[in-house]
This record gives structure tokens, sequence and C-alpha cells, in this order.
């Protein structure tokens, strides 16, 4: 589950997807002293299993549970799961907690002590980690974590194939949680723990598959119970399009969520590739449905991103954002390009984007408004950039990914790692202000885990990424609000909430009427500017603006379709950008009221730098329609520059003395490391 930060934000995913208790009660179980402060660097590998393994436990399930049973129950009937949570406490230990108020006379929790969504996820870094070293201690840690993960399945009835989410202490499975969780009971519809179990039941096939044929055979038929499942609810829908926001968008998604689809994705495709080709149909389809999610571009919002949700085109958010892995494996298997193809663009394009704009923020929704970093957002975006540079070869992407992993060992915006190798510990999560939740829950340690696997298996990647420690310099993306004018004749007002079912508010909203106008200070920058304006519309209103010097904005709210809410919160780029001295935008509503919640500058050359004792990496991004050139380097250090088109195309390399100037390709980027 979700470190206890925020989860799609505000309302989104608690109404369907990730359910994540806001609040823990008092302490249970277990603690163990383990650093709370983590170690810059580490020698040898860097995935240490102590602080997973510190949070496993076993519990016995009742008898004879209608529709849940797992494999070799009877003679093995206890099962390992890991604790939700883990809070730091006083000494450098951590206390094992559940989610939810605990009943102190029960010792059950409102929701319980282990979930479906960890047990998964755990059991894939077992079997990773197993598959990676040949460590026999990770190889049963990954059965029987399996062997949870089955438990947890419904074997018969409506919702067979579904999954139960949460299960207490002694092993009795909570099917309705408090708070509520949707959907309720938990095995009554796809859900992201559904996802997740097809991720871990495929992964775990196919580590299996000849080393022990027989509990293979079961994962299989557990992976085609799930898959059975979503075949009845989800694939039914295939090639059916709906719209939201008159965004058309694929209905064949699981819980209308590209991001719990490539989940699931990633484990059919594992299985494939074991031989299991009764699984072959469904993974492309469900890649086909993650790929036709992709939106933007170079220049406007979402600049290239496979968004994760079908039913906001206003929405991203950086947790479980794996879409681009699901589609460069499904993109290999398959050998198709157009499924690959998106998960390029999100990677040259709106990576860069995020990692220019501050990093793995939660949330865009759609103006950066969830600035929270977690580890699980952190972990995505690395997946995504080395299963591209496994299957393309560009060294672009290995190069991103050394530069988005380096936000565990300390280049991020505290200037701390959030990972430690040397314990396994990874800190629950970042604050907006910089500072730091100390906790390390299950989702965290097993997605910091994650990403030290993948790094252990690509050295020159984890060299990179361990040098990075500081963040030296950074341009990109920022966000003025729309109530900051410096001159406005318009009216601020405060919404009633901050979300609106589907986007969010970033703060008050400014609204003008036809004559009414506003100016803001944008500062002067490096290079020209995108302007696109953050507009709120009603279903068929329409609003005509003048803005100085970049055009008028044209404006008619999109059709409601399968959104939570009439109206949306979109931007809307501007025709011309500004230039790199001009230090006001300002704006003249002309027809229909002008409700602005802010304006999102985006220069044509983004810039981040992060350095350490001995390394530093500069990357530059273009979101400009031509070649660009800017300089790179520092004086007095050499340093080799690659340039990529905007595919990740390598366009040259050359190695320099000091500063040198290049010529970055239309939406391309330069790397130049020394």
């Amino acid at each position: 589950m979700n470190a206890r930060w925020s989860a799609r934000g505000l309302a989104v995913v608690g109404a369907v997807a990730l359910a994540m208790p806001l609040a823990v009660a008092a302490p249970a179980a277990a603690s163990a002293a383990l650093a709370t402060r983590p170690a810059q660097t580490a020698a040898g590998p860097l995935t240490t299993l102590d602080h997973l393994d510190f949070l496993l436990d076993e519990a016995t399930p009742p008898a004879d549970v209608a529709g849940h049973t797992t494999y070799r129950l009877q003679q093995e009937p206890t099962l390992l799961a890991p604790w939700t949570y883990a809070d730091a406490r006083d000494g450098g230990t951590f206390q094992r907690v559940g989610g939810g108020p605990l009943d102190p006379v029960t010792g059950e929790w409102g929701q319980g002590a282990y979930n479906a969504d960890d047990n998964t996820r755990a059991a894939v870094v077992y079997v990773r980690h197993w598959q990676q070293t040949g460590d026999a201690d990770s190889r049963q840690k990954a059965y029987e974590l399996l062997r949870t993960v089955a438990y947890h399945q419904t074997t018969d009835g409506p919702d067979a194939g579904n999954v139960v989410l949460w299960m207490q202490p002694d092993g009795e499975l909570n099917a309705s949680a408090e708070p509520v969780e949707l959907p309720d009971p938990s095995d009554s519809g796809p859900s992201y723990w559904l996802a997740r179990t097809v991720w871990a039941l495929g992964e775990g096939y196919a580590a299996f598959a000849d080393d022990d044929p027989a509990f293979a055979a079961f994962l299989k038929e557990r992976l085609a119970l799930s898959r059975g499942a979503i075949e009845r609810d989800v694939l039914s829908k295939y090639r059916q399009f709906t719209t939201a926001d008159g965004m058309r968008v694929p209905a064949w998604l699981i819980v209308d969520g590209a991001d719990a689809t490539a989940e699931a994705v990633l484990g059919l495709t594992a299985a494939v590739r074991a031989g299991d080709e009764d699984s072959a149909t469904a993974a492309r389809r469900l890649a086909e449905g993650v790929a036709a999610m992709a939106s933007g571009d170079t220049r406007q919002w979402p600049y290239g991103a496979v968004l994760p949700w079908a039913q906001s085109p206003a929405a991203w958010h950086s947790w479980g954002s794996q879409m681009p892995a699901a589609l460069a494996a499904a993109g290999d298997l398959f050998g198709d390009d157009a499924l690959l193809a998106p998960a390029v663009t999100d990677a040259t394009s709106f990576t860069t984007t995020l990692l220019t704009a501050g990093g793995p923020d939660n949330g865009w929704f759609p103006s950066p408004t969830d600035r929270v970093q977690i580890a699980y957002g952190a972990d995505s975006r690395v997946q995504s950039l080395l299963a591209l540079a496994d299957v393309t070869g560009s060294t672009a992407f290995a190069e991103l990914a050394g530069i988005q992993a380096a936000w565990f060992f300390g280049a991020n915006r505290a200037g701390e790692p959030m990972y430690d190798p040397a314990t396994g510990v990874t800190f629950d999560g970042l604050q907006a202000d910089g500072s730091i939740n100390r906790n390390s829950g299950a989702e965290s340690t097993i997605h910091g885990l994650l990403t030290a696997l993948a790094l252990d298996a690509h050295p020159d990647v984890a060299a990179r990424a361990t040098q990075l420690t500081d963040v030296e310099d950074r341009v990109g993306l920022s966000y003025v609000e729309a109530e900051d004018a410096t001159r406005t004749d318009g009216t601020v007002s405060t919404p009633e909430s901050s979300w609106t079912g589907e986007a969010s508010w970033s703060d008050d909203r400014l609204t003008l009427s036809p004559r009414q106008s506003a100016t803001w200070d944008i500062g002067t920058a490096e290079s020209r500017r995108w302007i696109e304006p953050v507009v709120w519309t009603a279903p068929g209103q329409s609003t005509t603006s003048a803005w100085r010097s970049a055009g008028l904005l044209r404006v008619t709210g999109p059709e409601q379709g399968i959104s939570p809410t009439p109206g949306a919160l979109l931007p809307y780029g501007l025709t011309a950008p500004v230039s790199a001295d001009r230090r006001e935008v300002a704006v003249t509503a002309q027809r229909g009221e002008l409700v602005l919640d802010g304006i999102i500058v985006r220069p044509w050359i983004s810039r981040l730098v992060l350095g350490g004792d001995t390394a530093r990496t500069e990357l530059v991004h273009s979101s400009a329609l031509a070649p660009q050139r800017t300089d790179v380097g520092t004086d007095g250090r050499p340093t080799t520059v690659r340039v990529y088109d905007a595919s990740g195309a390598l366009v040259r390399t050359a190695a320099a003395q000091g500063v040198t100037s290049v010529v970055v390709p239309a939406g391309g980027l330069a790397i130049a490391a020394d």
C-alpha cells in the first residue's frame, strides 16, 4: 500500500485504486534496530533484504474458508506476508503496524496487517533477487509469498479470479475494510490488487517453470484464474472507446487505469516468454489499451506522457507509472513498434520535463499540485527507463535512468539519501518542503529494492547513480498562480474544494469577465518559453482571451463523457512563445468568462545538473520545434557530451574541455558527463 502521503491525489483513487490509509494506529507485533539515516554510498551490491525480511511475518488462516486456498495448504498451513507499515521509533528502530484503527480487544485492524498489493510486490522482489543471485533464501521466500498471493484470490463464484485485499494478523481475510474501499467487497470487481496479482503470478511462473514444475503449474493455473476475471470484466470491452473531457480513451483498462493495467502486462509478458501462450492475447490487448493513453506532444501538456487514468486527461501521477516499462516489454515480445513508440516519447519528452521540473512528483493535476515524492514514483520511472534501454539499446535511456535513480542516493530536494544499501531501508516519502518521512513501510521498502535490483543488473548505471548525490542546478517547468497577478481587475475566489473529482485547483482561482485583464511577472530566462494557461470550463461553455504577444486562446468546454464531474480544468498551449527577456505575460478576456487556475511556464531549453564528489552530469532537454544551440559543461573540467534526437537515437558524441556549445534537435536532449 502507498506510504502515508497522498494517493491519486485526493479522491481519485480513494474511490477506485489503492485504498490507502491516511493514518495508522498503535504499534503492533515487533520492532527492529535498523539505521534510520541511510549511507551515502554502498560497497558491492546495492540490494540488501534485511528490512524487508524484518517486515515479514507468519499467519495461519482459518481452515476451510470458502473460495480461498493455496498450494499445499494442508501440508503447509502458515502463510508469509509483510506488515503494511513500519513506523520509525527512537533509537533507530522500527515498529511494524497495520492499516486503519487497531481494536485492542480483538487485535484486528480496520483494514488489516497485510495486504495483497504488498504481498504481490514483495514476491516480485524475492523472485527477481533469486533469479539474479541464485540466493536460496530468496527462492524460499518467493515461494511462500506466492502461496499467500494465491490465497487472496477468490477461486469460485461470480467473482472468481478477483482478489481480497486485506488480511488480519491471524490470517483472517477482511473483504470490507474500514475506511471503506472500492470495490467493496474488495473481490467484487477489477482492482489494482488484481492487476498486481497477475504481475506476481506471471513473474513467479516464469521463475519456477524449470525449477519446480509442479508449483509452476499451480501458478499458471492461478494466473489463468485471474486472467479469466480480466477477460470477463475488462477485455470484454476490447476495442471499445469512450471519451473523458473530450479525450478519446480505451474502455478496456483495469479500473480505467493504464497504471494498473501496465503492472498486469508485466506479469503476462513474463509468463508468455516462459511458455504460457494462453496469456499472449490478454497481454497484447491490455498493452494496446495502455498505448492508447499516450497524449500531448513535445510542446503541449502532458508532453507525450502515457496518462494513468482514462477518466481524466488532466491527471498524471508518478506512483505506479510503469506504463512505458510495460509497453517496452510488450513491444519487444510482439515485435510491435506501435506499442514501443509511446514509451519512447514518454521517456524523451515527458520524463525529461519531469526531471528538470523537480523530479518524480506524486501528481500533476494538471499543474504540479502534489509535490510529495515517494519511492514508488521514483522506482516506476527507473524501471521504465531501464526497460527502454534494454529493448532499444539506446544509451539515452540508460543515462536518464542513472539520473533518476540518483534520487535514492541524495540527488533530491532534501539533499539526503532515501535508500540505505546497508539495511535495505527506504524512507516513506519526501515532502515538498524537503522534509523526510522517516518511516519505512512495505511499499517504500519494496520499490527501493526493485530499483536496487535493477541497478545491480545494470552496474554502469548503478555506478553513475550512486556518484550523483547533489542537485546543483535545475531550470525547467514552473507554475505561476493566477491569483499572484501583479495587476488585475478580475475576481479572486477560493473553490469549495481543491479536488474537482478529476483534477485539482492549485490554490485560488482568478475570474476575468469580458474586457477585464491580468498581468503576471514570469521573470526572464535563458531561452524562449511556452505558456499554457490552466483554464476551467463547463461543457459547452466558450471563452476567448487575448494573450499579449502570444496569440488568441479560444476554449470550449469539452463533453464530460466518463469523467467524474462536468467541467474540465486543463492547460491550453498558446501558439507563440514568450521571448527570453520578456518578464510579463498579460491577458484580456474577450468573450465569456475566463476562469484561470494559473499558468504553466515551460522553457524551450530545460536543464538539470547533478553532482557529487567525483562526478557531474548535466541534462539538457529541448521543447522547441527546431534545433536549439545551448552551452553545457563547466569551466576546467573535461566532459563527454552525447546528443540524442526525440526518439532517443544518438546523433553525435563529442569530448570537450570546459564549457562547450551543442545543438539540441527539436524535442531532443543532450547529456554531458564527466
